[in-house]
């Protein structure tokens, strides 16, 4: 039982550093997107343009669809912390 825990840890421990990886990206691009869709919005005003107003909504849903990416990945690091808990505090029961 105690390798089949140590193995979960290790699993959990993986997925855990991918989803960190991922999550530090994830929030370059959605700081990345978050300004394009400022500067978008800016010209929009500025411009008065059909197109102006387009990109605008454009890169406002790619930010939208970034954040949402990067709530997903924040809530599964939790997910993944608590779980390392759980299987070490059954480790050490064991």
């Amino acid at each position: 039982m105690k390798r089949s825990i140590e193995r979960k840890l290790k699993d959990n421990s993986d997925e855990a550093k991918r989803v960190q990886e991922e999550l530090r990206v994830s929030t370059e691009q959605l700081d990345h997107l978050a300004r394009e869709a400022e500067e978008a919005r800016i010209r929009a005003m500025v411009s008065e343009t059909p197109l102006a107003e387009q990109e605008f909504h454009e890169a406002s849903r790619h930010a939208e669809k970034m954040r949402r990416h990067h709530t997903e990945l924040q809530e599964r690091a939790v997910v993944l912390e608590a779980r390392q808990n759980e299987l070490l505090d059954e480790l050490m029961g064991s």
